[in-house]
């Protein structure tokens, strides 16, 4: 059954002496607003971060698949919906290329039923072969740095080489040089909101929700590598409201998650900052939980 009350939220997550989200169009160095210095960690980050962890746990079995991850062809996956509701006329030569008709709906709620991410997230699935789109329920911000952040350049070497004639030609300290940049510490914050009527047509149920919060929680316990350094989730402040619609505007509520940094010093962890929560005057029809912090 699908979850029948709206549901908001505060993620505070940490990193020290690492890249969180590198910026590809800017050699990899850690994204910023360019304006400010403020960190940037984008959603489609956290989201893969999400799928990788619920992947991993439940050993991408139905109805937890993942439907967005490496090397994934989506349209073969299309395939399998169109086989599993009894269509596989349609995937036969110039079929392929029709919108499937009243097998689009069919097939759209067998991708929902199956993937995880599809009921969470929303997916376009109408490449080739037509499966439909669909609107997620959970929707994430991007996440910013409390404060702006200095990205430190390091220099790196490589030893070994790749071919003998590189071999022949390196003598000394003639070395491949690299560069690898990093966060020395920055604290984040992303807001996301969960929508009960979006939930009711993808049937995002109360087990889906209960596996987001635990990969909130701990999505960077498993996605360790020397490039992004030390990660962890911080805090996660979860708003249910005793309403499909709503019981209080979402902002009003993400205003009383206070982040403040206790002296001028530059922060280098998570101690130099203090988590304060405004619970006055909280609307009786909302309800706060600790998930984390």
């Amino acid at each position: 059954m699908a979850i029948q009350n709206r549901y908001d939220f505060v993620l505070l997550f940490d990193v020290k002496d690492g890249n969180p989200n590198g910026d590809p169009d800017a050699g990899n160095l850690p994204r910023l607003d360019a304006e400010t210095g403020f960190g940037l960690v984008t959603d489609v980050c956290l989201k893969r971060k999400v799928r990788n962890y619920v992947g991993l746990l439940k050993n991408e079995n139905p109805p937890f698949e993942i439907y967005v991850k490496e090397k994934s062809i989506l349209n073969k996956t299309h395939e399998r919906a169109y086989v599993a509701i009894g269509a596989e006329e349609l995937l036969k030569g110039e079929e392929k290329k029709r919108k499937g008709g009243d097998k689009v709906e069919e097939a759209k709620e067998w991708m929902c039923s199956n993937f995880y991410d599809v009921r969470t997230f929303g997916a376009v699935m109408s490449t080739g072969i037509n499966c439909g789109q669909v609107r997620g329920p959970v929707q994430i911000t991007f996440a910013r740095s409390i404060d702006p952040i200095v990205s430190s350049e390091h220099s790196i070497t490589r030893m070994a080489v790749t071919t003998e004639k590189e071999a022949e030609s390196q003598s000394g300290d003639n070395r491949t040089m690299g560069r690898k940049f990093t966060v020395p510490y920055g604290l984040y914050r992303t807001h996301g909101f969960i929508s009960a009527p979006l939930a009711g047509q993808t049937g995002f149920s109360d087990e889906d929700l209960e596996l987001l919060f635990d990969a909130l929680a701990n999505m960077f316990e498993h996605d360790r590598s020397a490039a992004r350094g030390e990660m962890t989730t911080r805090g996660l402040y979860v708003f249910r409201h005793d309403s499909s619609i709503g019981n209080a505007q979402a902002h009003s509520l993400f205003d009383r998650i206070i982040v403040t940094k206790k002296d001028d010093a530059p922060a280098r962890q998570f101690s130099d900052y203090e988590i304060s929560i405004n619970e006055n005057g909280l609307p009786d029809a909302v309800k706060l939980i600790r998930k984390v912090g």
